[in-house]
């Protein structure tokens, strides 16, 4: 039997930048094969060509044994391929059905081409084991059916060949279980599945084979039962990595951050937080759980000084602030609090800036000495972004570089460096390693645990259940901008926090 997906000396530039390299990649039919690679590593390069994206600058394509050309992903989905996006491409005022058809009608009349397609649907929806309610609106459903409506979609084009981006990125480990299964449902009547991940746990789980790309490069291909997390993480950096950080019990010490009673509302008069009250000591993580858009956010945000809560109050050091008389960013940094938000771009660094003037953002009296309203030389900021740069393993190591040209993962580091620096007592951390390479967050844990070490009491934001168990000294479980439970680490587990996430106490 012919390959479903055969591709050979792909090659793709943009610029200067070669982003596959003479690219080689088999793919049996009816396997779940499994692409890992660093940040970079090509890896949505070569998934975007596959779909019609992009068109390889050489190289062919076979599927299912035939030569394969194309010029849009709508080519692509004639040749029976089908994507899930990171981000789905859904109409949310629209219902399941209409999003499914849309642009793809049977029929001019478009009564007879909604019932043709509720037919196909309800039979494709039983075959597969994609249960979902035809006439709901897209939005009002939860993210794990949103995902059953894009693959649902691309059944009803007649999509042999499914690829997956990121898919678990949104859903609980409970809604991760349920998508595997319906992976190896699929699986099981022929279809063939290219699943792109960062989660190497999630490639051991659910994929036949899995294929390494390092630089624009295809280095390895492997059977999935015979490789191992700690095989695939130095495959895909160049070294040994330590893919389970090692957590080890510290002397906690006195509670240093107390929330007591926060509530949140909106403009309309919704809760956005619900009676959040926790404590928080020196010398241990807190970590915050939960499926994003659960409230953390909003959370981190009050903790932060940048959204003042309806109610409610903060105590920091012993200094406690209400909601009637909030504090701003710059009070809460006095108080030794740092800041490193979720979104680097949004409230993290200034792209146009140089590195040397983002690691200096906030902490200019550092760097002038105490002196207010001192000319701060480039010089004096050159020489503190070098040396942060040089602890935090930034590159390249270019201080004046402009902050744009980094990559995502150097960005991320360039932020922690500047916040961890100041020696906060107390760290608030989103999404520490968003976006960042797996080596890139070997060293970020390492970091994190460091400063709890060290006495800093830290709060950690994060959509990585695998990094909130792995870092955490206690779990606080949010869903609905309430808190679901609060687990020591002695008690937690997959499981248990999972059903917290969704919800069930």
């Amino acid at each position: 039997m012919p390959f479903a997906i055969s591709m050979s000396g792909i090659c793709k530039r943009f610029g200067s930048v070669q982003a596959n390299d003479a690219i080689d990649l088999n793919i049996a039919s009816g396997d779940i094969h499994g692409i890992v690679g660093e940040n970079g590593a090509g890896k949505s390069t070569l998934v975007s060509i596959l779909y019609g994206f992009y068109k390889a600058d050489s190289g062919q394509i076979e599927i299912s044994g035939t030569p394969y050309t194309h010029n849009s992903p709508a080519d692509s989905i004639a040749a029976g391929i089908g994507m899930v996006h990171q981000h789905f491409m859904l109409v949310p005022n629209f219902t399941v059905l209409e999003n499914i058809i849309l642009g793809h009608e049977s029929d001019r009349d478009l009564t007879r081409s909604i019932e043709h397609a509720r037919h196909m649907l309800m039979n494709l929806a039983h075959q597969y084991g994609l249960v979902v309610d035809l006439d709901a609106e897209v939005g009002d459903l939860p993210v794990s059916l949103q995902q059953r409506v894009e693959i649902l979609k691309a059944l009803y084009r007649n999509a042999k060949i499914l690829i997956l981006d990121e898919p678990t990125g949104v859903l609980t480990p409970q809604e991760t279980e349920q998508l595997f299964d319906i992976l190896r449902s699929l699986k099981e009547q022929g279809v063939t599945i290219l699943l792109i991940t960062h989660k190497l746990r999630e490639i051991m789980a659910v994929t036949d084979c899995v294929s390494v790309m390092r630089g624009g490069r295809m280095i390895a291909h492997l059977n999935t039962a015979e490789t191992t997390p700690e095989e695939l993480a130095e495959l895909m950096v160049g070294r040994p990595v330590q893919v389970q950080k090692q957590w080890h019990q510290t002397q906690k010490g006195e509670a240093i951050v107390k929330v007591e009673n926060i509530h949140l509302s909106n403009a309309d008069n919704q809760n956005l937080l619900s009676d959040i009250s926790f404590t928080v000591h020196a010398g241990e993580i807190v970590g915050v759980a939960g499926v994003a858009g659960n409230g953390q956010s909003e959370l981190l945000n009050i903790l932060a000084g940048i959204t003042a809560p309806s109610a409610g109050a903060i105590t920091y050091h012993g200094h406690r602030i209400a909601a009637e008389n909030p504090a701003n960013a710059q009070t809460i940094k006095a108080l030794g609090v740092a800041h490193v938000p979720e979104d680097r771009h949004a409230s993290g660094i200034v792209l146009p800036f140089s590195a040397a003037e983002n690691a200096a953002l906030g902490y200019e009296d550092d760097v002038s000495h105490g002196y207010k309203n001192m000319f701060i030389s480039p010089q004096q900021l050159n020489a503190r972004c070098a040396d942060l740069m040089q602890e935090f393993d930034v590159r390249p190591q270019h201080p004046e570089l402009t902050s744009s040209l980094f990559s995502g993962g150097n960005q991320q580091k360039l932020v922690l460096a500047r916040e961890m620096s100041a020696s906060p007592s107390v760290l608030l951390v989103g999404q520490p390693t968003r976006g960042v390479d797996i080596g890139a967050i070997e060293f970020i844990h390492q970091q994190l645990i460091n400063m709890r070490d060290s006495g800093c009491a830290i709060i950690l934001v994060s959509v990585e259940l695998d990094e909130i168990m792995s870092l955490s000294d206690r779990i606080m479980v949010m869903n609905n901008g309430q808190i679901m439970g609060m687990v020591n680490k002695s008690d937690a587990s997959v499981k248990a926090i999972g059903l917290l996430m969704a919800g069930v106490q």
